[in-house]
């Protein structure tokens, strides 16, 4: 993806410097396990780890970036800003109002948040408690080593996806969701997370479709990859496990590329409206 040109959005919060520390602990399959458990379940998982030693408790000693969060930093600020860009021009004509963006919280190890304590362990998620989506940036070296969905497009995708999650906020559709899913069963509320994730995949596609000016060869590819590596059923077969449908709270890898690229090929966030969809 180039964004040689494209500014740095001012949006950002960076709690890198005052970092949580990171020890050995669970490895191999027990940490891809607990990894896959907070991504696709969206729990804070850290005590889990921190039984473990696998992460400490947030620092409060300042310390100085290393030269890939720098880099990092930047990249995450661009691609957020690319967001701004687009929904900033989309927005209004879905939704006959002014867009607000986000912050994106950049920090390293644990930090908090009004939905709860945030860690490397949950992934990237947005939380409407504040608006702003918490991201590691550690993530990015995740999805590369231990998922397999490298590339600066498929780290650009994440970020894409949980500014997708504050577009369904602002349009109303997150508050009615989270409603719904506190007054039902667990398995019906984990069908509607579901729902909700694919929306926001496909309005990732949106997104895609309307930067495609900046993408490179293989930048697509990137994408649906990460899309396919974060399905629930392949992180639970990863994780040694027998995918169980009734725990799925993102949807399947098909479900997860075939909606990015409905959003992508039609670039209309009218095409996303998976709730009315017969077929995910």
């Amino acid at each position: 993806m180039r964004l040689r040109g494209v500014r740095k959005s001012r949006n950002v919060e960076d709690r890198r410097k005052m970092s949580g520390g990171k020890g050995a602990g669970l490895g191999g399959v027990g940490l891809l396990v607990v990894l896959a458990v907070g991504y696709f379940a969206g729990i804070d998982v850290t005590p889990l780890l921190e039984g473990q030693g696998g992460i400490g408790q947030q620092s409060t000693a300042s310390r100085e970036l290393t030269e890939a969060e720098q880099r990092e930093g930047e990249f995450a600020a661009g691609v957020l800003s690319t967001t701004e860009q687009v929904w900033g021009q989309v927005f209004p004509q879905i939704a006959d109002k002014a867009y607000q963006p986000p912050v994106m919280v950049l920090y390293s190890g644990v930090t908090s948040s009004p939905c709860g304590n945030a860690s490397g362990a949950t992934g990237p998620f947005y939380c409407p408690g504040d608006e702003k989506f918490y991201l590691d940036t550690a993530f990015f070296t995740t999805m590369r080593q231990k998922l397999g969905a490298g590339g600066d497009f498929a780290a650009a995708y994440v970020i894409a996806h949980e500014v997708a999650h504050h577009v369904q906020n602002e349009l109303g559709i997150l508050p009615k969701v989270n409603q719904r899913r506190q007054a039902v069963g667990q398995t019906e509320a984990n069908a509607l997370t579901v729902r909700l994730e694919l929306q926001a995949d496909c309005l990732s596609g949106v997104w895609a479709r309307a930067v495609s000016s900046t993408l490179e060869r293989g930048d697509l590819q990137e994408a649906l990859n990460a899309a396919k590596q974060i399905g629930d059923d392949t992180l639970q077969r990863n994780a040694g496990r027998v995918p169980q449908p009734h725990t799925f709270t993102h949807g399947t890898s098909e479900q997860r590329q075939r909606w990015f690229s409905v959003g992508y090929k039609s670039g209309d966030a009218n095409s996303c409206d998976t709730f009315s969809a017969a077929r995910l």
